[in-house]
């Protein structure tokens, strides 16, 4: 069944910008669920990126591409294209924390060597959703310049971790040797940077709802 899948997503062609900006415009103003379904499509690579992240049964796997593409439909009725976010960007916290609420609450194991990564995905993800859904929708441009800049007030180090991993999706492993220290490292101070983002954006939110 996987491989049939994997076929299926082979047949899928590559959308120029213009055509995507297109697409963007028939759905959100013309609500053209061809236009949506079209997109949804575009865009599936992504779910099976993240997903191949875990080393699991093919049973599972299945079960994790299928919430995956639940997120990305999520992240497709909830994108503003008039941001300046990308919507590839944009729909990768939704399908990540799709998938590790999957994984969470079924109880499926996690290989050892990714626990640490999996653990400080979930936390930028419940970080990223929350502040996302406590924001009015014309706000949430300004709250993802806040969340890019609260990433640059972070100290050198863990800026580059969270950067890497969380905007340009680095693996721990190729920062690890970048910043010539152990994964373990990394994995501290990804999750000291989360810490930190998570204490400016919940006073940044404070302040918005005052």
């Amino acid at each position: 069944m996987l491989k049939e899948y994997f076929q299926e997503l082979a047949k899928i062609e590559l959308l120029d910008s213009e055509t995507e900006a297109s697409l963007w415009r028939a759905y959100k103003e013309n609500q053209d669920r061809g236009a949506r379904q079209t997109l949804i499509e575009h865009y599936q690579p992504l779910v099976v990126k993240e997903a191949m992240r875990w080393q699991l049964q093919e049973a599972t796997l299945l079960d994790l591409l299928q919430e995956g593409t639940v997120g990305l439909m999520e992240a497709a009725e909830r994108y503003e294209p008039a941001r300046s976010v990308a919507f590839s960007l944009f729909a990768r916290h939704r399908i990540r924390g799709r998938m590790l609420d999957y994984i969470y609450k079924n109880g499926t194991d996690i290989p050892v060597k990714d626990s640490a990564w999996a653990e400080s995905r979930a936390q930028f993800n419940s970080l990223v959703t929350e502040a996302t859904d406590a924001f009015e929708a014309a706000d949430r441009t300004f709250l993802w310049e806040a969340v890019r800049s609260a990433v640059h007030r972070l100290p050198p180090k863990e800026q580059q971790v969270v950067d890497g991993i969380y905007m340009q999706n680095r693996e721990p492993k190729e920062l690890a040797l970048e910043l010539q220290v152990s994964k373990t490292y990394i994995y501290k101070l990804q999750k000291t940077g989360i810490r930190r983002l998570r204490g400016m954006l919940s006073r940044l939110m404070h302040e918005r709802r005052e």
